[in-house]
């Protein structure tokens, strides 16, 4: 039922761009492929996502087998990759639909999907060379390989550009890794904190805010452990966070992606594509909870008539419906434009994560106002995704953090569309 392959993702997508429509069919499925991709994972969260959310997240568990089954049977783990490397290649439309539907079901497994498929996966197909993206992406397309991205460190958050981690050249041509990162998805992916097969590592080269170069790091190099997992979060619970510790860890030169001290452009890049499907994330957490509270309201009845037709409850439904909506488009507007290998989309992929973060959080709490009693509790999803959706305002980069990069980028306009 399932076994949209990445072979057949990438026939599909190959027939979207030779047919060139004079204008989008949908703005959210612009073609037939984009449509077909949305009714298989939408099917397929609803099957086997939705049902393990609650008992994963109670037990603070990733579920591995099934993250696996997003590569072997839907070709999701390299939606953005082109097919020669395994992927689907398809485009940042596709990714945000698959991020949308995932996060509907749970939040959490899709928070990881998101690390491998646009941190990892994506980025390295962007950045790195023919003979790196031969070594490692059909294993991560796959799901034979779940991997990650080091960027955060304990005490260098949002403030990227003075991380720490420091990268040594070495005679050999090698370089030797030494520091910590922190907040890492994907860095343990097992209740024994196993590491995770392969990070991209954000390491400082140079002095300066250039100074930042980007290696591969594999499990089982010399001196690459697992930090402290991090557990008992309020959200993102199935979700495995971790830190990562380099000691002295030695990779070859072949390790380094891109250029020596060229890897701001490849951090700003990715997270363009980053914010944009977590901006995906918040439309399906906005849309799951609409569903929970306009069912229930039509159901409980409160006073002698459905709860939904009493004036709160109405404004709790209408809003949250008007505010998704507007999230939605904002997000497939930015979608529709973005190339995963440029970079200069900064104003909208910042701005639309920060609207759908809030929306997101606002309209989950909304579901929870009308479930009442219910809605505190587990069983009715509703305070598991009130949860989830607080880690999109602060990962990812903060709320605080867009409104200053769009106040600098606003600054150079004096017109705006």
């Amino acid at each position: 039922m399932f076994a949209l392959t990445s072979s057949a993702l990438a026939t599909a997508c190959r027939r979207s761009l030779s047919t060139a429509a004079p204008a989008l069919a949908s703005l959210y499925n612009p073609t037939e492929e984009h449509e077909l991709l949305r009714q298989t994972v939408r099917a397929f969260a609803d099957s086997e996502v939705r049902p393990q959310a609650l008992e994963h997240n109670r037990e603070e568990k990733f579920n591995l087998e099934l993250f696996r089954r997003l590569g072997s049977e839907l070709g999701l783990l390299g939606i953005t990759v082109p097919e020669e490397y395994g992927g689907s290649g398809m485009d940042a439309v596709g990714a945000v639909i698959a991020h949308e539907e995932l996060s509907a079901a749970d939040p959490a497994f899709t928070l990881s999907y998101l690390a491998h498929s646009m941190l990892f996966v994506n980025n390295l197909a962007v950045n790195g060379s023919h003979e790196q993206k031969l070594k490692y992406l059909p294993k991560a397309c796959s799901g034979e390989f779940v991997c990650g991205m080091g960027m955060s460190e304990p005490a260098v958050g949002t403030d990227v550009l003075n991380l720490t981690t420091t990268a040594r050249a070495n005679d050999d041509g090698s370089w030797t890794l030494n520091g910590a990162k922190m907040w890492i998805t994907n860095g343990t992916v097992s209740k024994d904190r196993e590491l995770g097969d392969a990070f991209l590592v954000y390491a400082r080269t140079a002095e300066g805010p250039k100074g930042i170069s980007l290696f591969l790091v594999d499990k089982g190099m010399p001196g690459f452990e697992p930090g402290a997992k991090i557990e008992d979060k309020l959200g993102m619970r199935a979700s495995s966070t971790s830190g990562l510790v380099f000691e002295d860890v030695v990779v070859p030169a072949d390790a380094l992606v891109g250029e020596v001290n060229g890897a701001t452009l490849c951090m700003m890049r990715n997270l363009e594509i980053e914010r944009l499907t977590l901006a995906a994330m918040s439309l399906g957490i906005a849309r799951r909870s609409i569903e929970v509270m306009n069912n229930y309201s039509t159901e409980r009845m409160a006073y002698g008539k459905p709860l939904r037709e009493h004036g709160q409850m109405k404004a709790h439904l209408a809003n949250s419906y008007a505010e998704y909506m507007a999230g939605r488009a904002y997000t497939y507007e930015v979608a529709s434009r973005l190339e995963l290998d440029s970079y200069g989309n900064q104003l909208d992929t910042d701005g639309v994560k920060l609207f759908a973060a809030d929306m997101a959080k606002d309209v989950a709490d909304r579901a929870i106002q009308v479930l009442g009693g219910y809605g505190y509790v587990g069983e009715y999803e509703v305070e598991r995704l009130y949860r989830d959706a607080r880690l999109i305002s602060i990962g990812g980069g903060t709320n605080e953090a867009h409104q200053n990069n769009m106040s600098k980028v606003m600054a150079r306009i004096q017109q705006f569309e």
